[in-house]
Protein backbone atom coordinates (compact mmCIF):
# COMPACT_ATOMS: atom_id res chain seq x y z
CA UNK A 1 0.00 0.00 0.00
CA UNK A 2 1.69 3.44 -0.79
CA UNK A 3 2.04 5.37 1.87
CA UNK A 4 -0.39 8.60 0.48
CA UNK A 5 -3.12 6.34 0.43
CA UNK A 6 -2.71 4.34 3.44
CA UNK A 7 -5.64 4.21 6.38
CA UNK A 8 -4.90 7.43 9.48
CA UNK A 9 -4.82 6.31 12.82
CA UNK A 10 -7.74 8.03 15.06
CA UNK A 11 -5.91 11.15 17.11
CA UNK A 12 -6.43 9.89 20.64
CA UNK A 13 -7.83 12.21 22.98
CA UNK A 14 -5.48 14.07 25.26
CA UNK A 15 -6.17 15.23 29.24
CA UNK A 16 -3.43 17.90 28.74
CA UNK A 17 -0.84 18.73 26.57
CA UNK A 18 1.62 17.23 28.56
CA UNK A 19 -0.02 14.27 27.68
CA UNK A 20 -0.31 15.11 24.00
CA UNK A 21 3.52 15.92 23.96
CA UNK A 22 4.67 13.33 25.44
CA UNK A 23 2.31 11.31 22.80
CA UNK A 24 4.01 12.89 19.49
CA UNK A 25 7.54 11.93 21.58
CA UNK A 26 6.75 8.46 20.20
CA UNK A 27 4.71 8.47 17.54
CA UNK A 28 4.97 9.59 13.89
CA UNK A 29 2.45 12.28 12.64
CA UNK A 30 2.65 10.75 9.33
CA UNK A 31 0.29 8.10 10.52
CA UNK A 32 -2.23 10.56 11.79
CA UNK A 33 -2.44 12.67 9.51
CA UNK A 34 -2.28 13.49 5.10
CA UNK A 35 0.55 15.82 5.37
CA UNK A 36 0.37 16.16 1.61
CA UNK A 37 -2.59 18.00 2.13
CA UNK A 38 -1.57 20.29 4.55
CA UNK A 39 -2.32 24.31 4.22
CA UNK A 40 -0.32 26.82 5.89
CA UNK A 41 -2.36 28.67 8.76
CA UNK A 42 -2.52 31.90 10.18
CA UNK A 43 -2.69 33.56 13.69
CA UNK A 44 -2.87 36.93 13.43
CA UNK A 45 -3.92 37.59 16.82
CA UNK A 46 -0.88 35.50 18.21
CA UNK A 47 1.30 37.99 19.98
CA UNK A 48 5.08 37.08 19.96
CA UNK A 49 7.14 36.27 22.29
CA UNK A 50 8.68 39.20 24.34
CA UNK A 51 11.60 39.74 26.63
CA UNK A 52 12.54 42.23 28.89
CA UNK A 53 15.93 43.89 28.21
CA UNK A 54 17.79 46.90 30.14
CA UNK A 55 18.67 49.54 28.01
CA UNK A 56 20.82 52.44 29.13
CA UNK A 57 20.51 55.35 27.00
CA UNK A 58 21.02 58.84 27.81
CA UNK A 59 18.27 61.22 29.34
CA UNK A 60 17.48 63.47 27.05
CA UNK A 61 17.33 60.86 24.33
CA UNK A 62 14.29 59.26 26.62
CA UNK A 63 12.72 62.48 27.02
CA UNK A 64 12.61 63.40 23.12
CA UNK A 65 11.16 59.73 22.74
CA UNK A 66 8.79 60.57 25.20
CA UNK A 67 7.50 63.73 23.71
CA UNK A 68 7.34 61.76 20.62
CA UNK A 69 5.12 59.09 21.87
CA UNK A 70 2.77 61.35 23.46
CA UNK A 71 1.91 63.46 20.37
CA UNK A 72 1.25 59.64 18.96
CA UNK A 73 -0.68 58.88 21.90
CA UNK A 74 1.12 55.67 22.18
CA UNK A 75 4.03 54.49 25.28
CA UNK A 76 7.20 55.25 25.01
CA UNK A 77 8.40 51.75 25.01
CA UNK A 78 5.94 50.85 21.73
CA UNK A 79 7.41 53.66 20.14
CA UNK A 80 10.86 52.46 20.70
CA UNK A 81 9.80 49.05 19.52
CA UNK A 82 8.27 50.43 16.10
CA UNK A 83 11.81 52.53 15.58
CA UNK A 84 13.81 49.39 16.46
CA UNK A 85 12.08 47.02 14.21
CA UNK A 86 11.84 49.75 11.33
CA UNK A 87 15.56 50.23 11.63
CA UNK A 88 16.27 46.54 11.82
CA UNK A 89 14.12 46.33 8.74
CA UNK A 90 15.72 48.72 6.49
CA UNK A 91 19.03 47.43 7.75
CA UNK A 92 18.41 43.85 6.18
CA UNK A 93 17.65 45.45 3.11
CA UNK A 94 20.72 46.86 2.46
Amino acid sequence: MKKANRKRKALPAFESESAERSFWLVHDSADYFDLGKARRAVFPNLKPTTRTISLRIPETLLAEIKVLANQRDVPYQSLMNIFLAERVTRERKK
